[in-house]
């Protein structure tokens, strides 16, 4: 696992291999513009490294306002399929109110997307599945 970008409210990690995933690890909130440099710099990353699984560690991630994350469910989650990503592990966020508005994305995308979309409370068998260890 290699850091590849560092930002105060974000981290991103590609784990090589014959599964390469992308690991977005958020440090706590992120304003709207923050929020989606980040992921744009996480998609790049993808396009670019060719990812077949991606780990989005929300546990520490603030709230998110709804245009974020409609923006984030038309052009990251929708396009994820195309870039060749197959799996998707979800670490839910602590915050019971940004876990419950987050989720509802997640559970509207997921009959529409060809990648699966598993939930992990722990951040190693979420690691292990989207890297193809399972």
């Amino acid at each position: 696992m290699t850091i590849t970008h560092a930002f105060p409210y974000l981290n991103l990690y590609l784990h090589p291999g014959p599964f390469p995933a992308l690991e977005t690890h958020w440090l706590g909130f992120a304003t709207g513009a923050e929020f989606r440099a980040g992921v744009s710099q996480a998609m790049e990353l993808a396009r670019k490294q060719h990812v077949m699984g991606w780990i989005a560690d929300d546990r520490l991630l603030g709230a998110v306002r709804p245009r974020d994350l409609q923006w984030c469910f038309d052009e990251v989650l929708l396009p994820l399929g195309a870039l060749g990503v197959r799996r998707f592990a979800l670490l839910e966020s602590q915050d019971a109110m940004n876990r419950r508005t987050i989720d509802g994305m997640y559970q509207r995308v997921q009959p529409v997307v060809a990648f699966e979309i598993r939930r992990f409370t722990e951040l190693e068998p979420a690691r292990a599945w989207a890297c193809g260890a399972e």
